[in-house]
């Protein structure tokens, strides 16, 4: 970004730092609903593992829309392989959150530098 001779920054240099701000913040939303989403998964998982560890008798899962049958080891490990995944997956979406919760920061404080320096 190049400043105007005076120091000042131009009024679309401002602009673009808004919009840059407002797509970070946008950005934050979308990765604020996988979080929960992902959250909300793993514990859905953690009470089928449960429920599953549970069981006596013959466990069933759903397939593509079939339900069939399975030992309760298959149904247990599937669960824990489809958690572990969901651990990363929340972890890796987590970060990128935190990355942008920085990066709004960052925008927002040269914003407010920028439109004090205008005035």
């Amino acid at each position: 970004m190049a400043e105007q001779p005076t120091g000042k920054p131009s009024p679309q240099e401002v602009e673009k730092m808004i919009r840059d701000y407002q797509m970070v913040q946008e950005q934050m939303r979308n990765f604020q609903i996988q979080v929960e989403q992902l959250q909300m998964q793993s514990n859905e998982l953690q009470t089928a593992k449960e429920e599953v560890g549970k069981a006596t008798g013959k466990v069933y899962v759903a397939i593509g829309g079939v339900i069939v049958e399975t030992s309760k080891e298959t149904a247990l490990k599937n669960i824990d392989e489809k958690s572990e995944t969901s651990t990363v997956r929340l972890q890796s979406a987590n970060k990128q959150l935190n990355e942008l919760r920085a990066r709004e920061k960052q925008l927002r404080e040269k914003i407010t530098q920028m439109s004090s320096s205008l005035q």
